[in-house]
């Protein structure tokens, strides 16, 4: 088999997406790592990956990069939708500035890049995408609430996108990460502060946890995500979903409770020392 070509969005130093094409590179792929910001991406050790500037919130950004990997190499193998975006807090707190870029980011991004790759790939009746969700798009949690929400219409998109590429022989897997070590809580967190009318000031130190809850001892190094990854998106017959990740034996076993009962042990562990 030739090898395989590869876009991977969001791939900044040190995140999932800069893990993740060190590991595909690893494996014989020609990689196209790709963020916002040229410079955030950094040096791979393997110096066959290729660095682009791609913004995945711009249509003409978006289908001027697939155009141009698909004018070098001929057609796209494999996508992978990382690029992500973070904005902790009460819900009512958020601006809807912040609203629209988390889901242009997270979710709108993903039908974006399916738009333009889908076709390349149909031609050739060969293809993988995969989509990097989370857990919490299926288990929310407090202080996380346009995280969550973004991630769990990731999962619709990855579910229908499945389905309606049959016809096309392309595999659509999605990704749901537990706690695995990554830039984005870190990002997300620096120097956050409640607005000054919020109603949730008292719950500032439980917001923070939060921020910080998958970066812990247990959470998965990324390069250990990377590999489990790449071997399920390079299988011949790739599966529909993964979980993978720090912690994922609770997450499995609270999608077997009842919501209910999830909902308050999240709350009770996100709300601790506040008294109501």
């Amino acid at each position: 088999m030739s090898r395989r070509v590869v876009l991977v969005t969001g791939s900044s130093n040190g995140g999932i997406g800069f893990a993740l094409c060190e590991e595909f590179a690893r494996q014989g792929c020609k990689v196209y790592a790709t963020s916002r910001n040229l410079d955030s991406i950094g040096e791979f050790q393997d110096k066959t990956i290729e660095k682009l500037a791609l913004d995945v919130n711009l249509d003409e950004s978006v289908n001027s990069i697939v155009q141009h990997i698909v004018n070098v190499e001929g057609t796209i193998d494999l996508v992978v939708n990382n690029a992500g975006f973070f904005v902790p807090g009460p819900l009512i707190d958020q601006s809807l500035e912040d609203v629209k870029r988390v889901f242009d980011t997270n979710t709108y991004a993903i039908l974006r890049v399916a738009k333009a790759t889908i076709p390349v790939m149909a031609k050739r009746r060969s293809g993988v995408i995969v989509n990097i969700g989370s857990i919490v798009g299926e288990l929310a949690t407090p202080w996380n609430g346009l995280y969550c929400a973004s991630k769990a219409a990731a999962q619709s998109l990855s579910d229908v996108l499945s389905m309606e590429c049959k016809p096309f022989n392309i595999s659509v897997l999605h990704i749901a990460p537990g706690a695995v070590k990554s830039n984005i809580s870190a990002n997300g967190g620096r120097g956050y502060k409640l607005p000054p009318n919020s109603l949730y000031t008292a719950y500032l130190p439980n917001i923070l946890k939060r921020v910080y809850a998958s970066q812990t001892p247990d959470t998965m190094p990324t390069e250990v995500f990377a590999k489990q990854v790449v071997s399920k998106a390079l299988h011949p017959k790739p599966p529909l979903y993964l979980l993978t990740g720090g912690k994922t034996w609770l997450f499995g076993l609270m999608r077997w409770l009842p919501k209910s009962w999830v909902l308050f042990i999240m709350w009770r562990e996100y709300s601790k020392g506040v008294s109501t």
